[in-house]
């Protein structure tokens, strides 16, 4: 079974976070918030990203051949 995760990553996490700051971030250090809230810990981001991920692997998605190769640019899903 191949596994494509679409919302998983550091952009989803923030925005379940923080909906809607201004932020960049490098080498897992948040480098500029533009928002009125605190930033999050990377320990809060990291957290948000594996809930995301184990919702994800909770549900069974079956993808195409073609939609596998789109994703990943391989038809056996390598890259995922």
């Amino acid at each position: 079974m191949v596994k494509i995760y679409q919302l998983y990553g550091i952009e989803t996490a923030m925005q379940l976070l923080r909906p809607n700051a201004r932020w960049e971030i490098s080498n897992n250090v948040i480098t500029k918030w533009e928002d009125y809230r605190d930033q999050p810990t990377w320990e809060e981001i990291q957290t948000t990203m594996e809930k995301i991920k184990e919702f994800e692997d909770s549900i069974p998605t079956v993808w195409s051949p073609s939609q596998i190769k789109e994703y990943t640019g391989s038809s056996n899903g390598a890259l995922c």
